[in-house]
């Protein structure tokens, strides 16, 4: 039997019209081509599915089973019908993310509430990228933005500048280093550093201080919340580095103090990694945007 979604529409206009000529019409089709359809589709059933005699027209046992599968599949089709369409207007879709770095929590959290409630029909959700290589999964389509501060050259993937931000040194007010301008990384030499979980590569006081400079500290203490690294901070417990945007609260009430790492400081650039066929997506330049405007707001209250 060869059924079709055509025959499952004409199946359930019958019933819920209670003729065939009132279900011609809500099938845009004629009267004589529905007539034709249905003594085609009892051929091949090989059984009645209309009790004829019967006014107003009803279905028989048979017709009875075809018009619970219509109730089942059809609904999921429109259903299916409007995501595809959804996903052609770019109102709906995935976006599942991979943070390569760990404090971007405290920002993006913020910038995904704002996202939601712009686009509440795509499905967001978050994987910490500390814990798999972020960007060959987003060529795999295992995810479909990156947030990371190294970017690559990739065949189809686009890397979006969002913002700067500068990592400084931070210490409890009574510490020693408390009184120096800027810290330079022969100062670490003697300290004990609190640092994220992660590895050291993907670390900027290591990346971009330690490891050019050849200097190890004299202690690493790993801590997986940013509240709780201030908090050991603050208590003498160590020092430490970290994005602006993290101390912006701490710095203002006086708990911890903070200084730039060398006599400039260090300057740097977070990216949102796309593939290329996804960047220009109304949903993922909306939420790249967000991330370009709202993290700068949370360094500005420092």
């Amino acid at each position: 039997m060869h059924l079709e979604f055509r025959h499952l529409r004409t199946i359930k206009a019958i019933h819920d019209e209670g003729g065939l000529a009132k279900a011609a019409d809500t099938l845009h089709i004629t009267q004589s081509a529905l007539s034709h359809q249905i003594k085609g589709l009892e051929a091949q059933a090989g059984v009645e599915l209309f009790v004829r005699r019967a006014k107003p027209l009803r279905l028989s046992a048979a017709g009875m089973r075809l018009l619970r599968l219509a109730e089942e599949v059809l609904p999921r089709i429109a259903a299916l019908e409007d995501e595809f369409s959804g996903l052609i207007s770019g109102k709906t879709g995935r976006l599942h993310i991979a943070i390569e770095c760990h404090a971007c929590f405290d920002w993006l959290l913020p910038v995904l509430e704002a996202f939601r409630k712009a686009w509440p029909d795509v499905d967001v959700d978050i994987r910490p990228g500390l814990q798999f290589e972020a960007l060959p999964a987003l060529q795999r389509e295992d995810v479909d933005l990156v947030i990371s501060s190294d970017p690559e050259e990739m065949s189809g993937v686009d890397f979006t500048p969002l913002f700067d931000y500068e990592p400084v040194f931070v210490c409890a007010k009574e510490h020693p280093l408390a009184a120096k301008p800027f810290i330079a990384a022969s100062d670490f030499a003697d300290q004990t550093l609190i640092t994220y979980p992660v590895d050291r590569s993907r670390l900027d006081v290591f990346s971009q201080l330690l490891f050019p400079a050849g200097v190890e500290p004299k202690g690493i203490r790993q801590v997986e919340l940013s509240a709780v690294i201030l908090l050991l901070v603050a208590s003498m417990r160590g020092v430490a580095v970290l994005p602006d945007w993290v101390v912006r609260d701490a710095a203002a009430n006086g708990s911890i103090v903070t200084r730039p790492l060398t006599e400039k400081g260090l300057t740097r650039r977070l990216y949102g990694a796309t593939r290329s066929d996804d960047t220009g997506k109304p949903f993922m330049s909306h939420v790249l945007k967000l991330c370009r405007t709202e993290p700068p707001k949370l360094q500005r209250r420092a």
